[in-house]
């Protein structure tokens, strides 16, 4: 049987999980962005104040964000003003914080400041530090690069 790596070359990548995430959430403002949602950020003007792009650029990615079903608007309305937007994240979206946790973990790792993270994620219960980690459903056995076994699934196509 030929591994994965042989055949890698010859597999078209036009449908890959991770070309189609990137698609929706790849750039670096959308993360910047998910990542402030997820630190509960709702409001334009807030996410164009911390996060620093134009109104133009926010919006278009407020937009394409919400037109992938990653965050969602829910009309707000402070006294004597317009109705507005505000951006939640959606299930979709919630499930992009093992994502932002492992990006953390390699940045703090990797990329950090010299005085240490920016942020500090805990287990509310314990206070120990969280991170993400691939593990194995059966035994919960946190596993490495060399302990998995990777095969092409249902959606591969060969380049013709």
């Amino acid at each position: 049987m030929e591994t994965v790596k042989t055949q890698w070359l010859d597999v078209d990548t036009e449908n890959c999980s991770v070309r189609r995430t990137l698609d929706l959430v790849g750039d670096r403002w959308s993360m910047q962005i998910l990542r402030d949602a997820m630190n509960g950020v709702r409001r334009f003007d807030a996410f164009q104040r911390h996060v620093g792009l134009s109104a133009a650029v926010l919006a278009d990615r407020l937009r394409k964000l919400v037109a992938a079903g990653v965050l969602e608007t829910r009309a707000y309305r402070e006294p004597g003003s317009r109705t507005r937007s505000e951006y939640r994240l959606t299930e979709k979206g919630w499930d992009l914080w093992p994502v932002m946790v492992a990006l953390m973990q390699w940045g703090d790792k990797y990329a950090a400041d010299p005085e240490g993270p920016l942020l500090e994620v805990r287990h509310a219960e314990c206070g120990a530090e969280v991170r993400a980690v691939v593990e194995c459903p059966e035994d919960h056995t946190v596993l490495t690069p060399r302990e998995v076994a990777v095969r092409l699934g249902p959606a591969a196509r060969f380049v013709r």
